[in-house]
């Protein structure tokens, strides 16, 4: 009795292990057949050899935004593999051939590439905002959220949030590259630089305050409530002062000088 139950379960297992192979044998050869290129080499990077040397390869336009919809997101995994592709071949070629002082034919099929990448890219945002909206909230966009906090240099910067596996106070490779600035050296060169940007900022308005007072010499009937708003950056009632008197104060305008500047009826309110 014993013998017999041995060797009925020493049949179904040589079954079963005959069975497992033939079906990972099946399925090995069902891989061996596909559709792809059979070519692996460095050759995919540059151009066909029949382009080589024209002054002109047609090509197609780009994929459009309705044609886009249409397909499926694997349609769209796979063609945006194919334009990521054909993109990277087109700058080869366009370095190579900057570097041989040739010219190279038909520039426009990299603004083509990239039109149709920026428009798959907009339809996969549409459908994964669409997503969020409905399984999600209203409220929800699905991108990624940003901060607002300094960079490296003291900067004031929108930075794309990510997930992180060690938390902050122990992720040391982050603090020190993408972290915000807090030595003594950061604190100078964002004093300098603060610097820089005002006396770039006290320049320009200087010159178009300078402008102004020209122009309204020019055309005594010019409009100044009209250009005061082209010009927001002056004080209320500054660019009036320039139409009146052609004079120039000190800028940029300090409290006292927008007291006088102003406009006698904006005293009495």
């Amino acid at each position: 009795m014993a013998l017999n139950i041995i060797r009925q379960t020493r049949v179904l297992i040589r079954q079963s292990l005959i069975g497992v192979i033939s079906r990972s044998q099946q399925q090995q050869q069902q891989q061996l057949v596909h559709t792809t290129s059979s070519h692996y080499g460095l050759e995919e990077f540059f151009d066909s050899s029949r382009n080589l040397g024209e002054r002109q390869v047609k090509s197609g336009r780009a994929w459009r935004t309705d044609e886009l919809r249409l397909k499926s997101n694997s349609d769209l995994h796979k063609l945006w593999f194919v334009l990521y592709k054909e993109r990277n071949m087109l700058y080869t070629m366009k370095e190579a051939a900057a570097t041989e002082y040739e010219l190279f034919p038909s520039p426009e099929r990299i603004d083509k590439v990239e039109e149709s990448m920026a428009n798959l890219e907009n339809v996969v945002r549409e459908r994964n905002n669409a997503y969020w909206q409905l399984e999600v909230s209203p409220c929800a966009t699905g991108e990624r959220p940003s901060i607002f906090r300094r960079d490296v240099f003291g900067r004031h910067r929108w930075h794309k949030c990510s997930q992180h596996i060690p938390p902050y106070h122990r992720n040391w490779h982050f603090r020190n590259t993408q972290g915000p600035g807090k030595t003594n050296e950061t604190d100078w060169f964002f004093h300098k630089y603060r610097e820089m940007k005002r006396k770039h900022y006290n320049y320009f308005r200087s010159r178009t305050a300078r402008y102004l007072r020209d122009l309204f010499r020019r055309f005594p009937n010019a409009d100044a409530e009209y250009i005061a708003e082209l010009h927001p950056e002056f004080p209320q009632g500054y660019v009036q002062h320039l139409k009146e008197n052609h004079v120039l104060y000190d800028d940029p305008p300090r409290a006292a000088t927008r007291a006088r500047i102003r406009p006698s009826e904006d005293v009495q309110q």
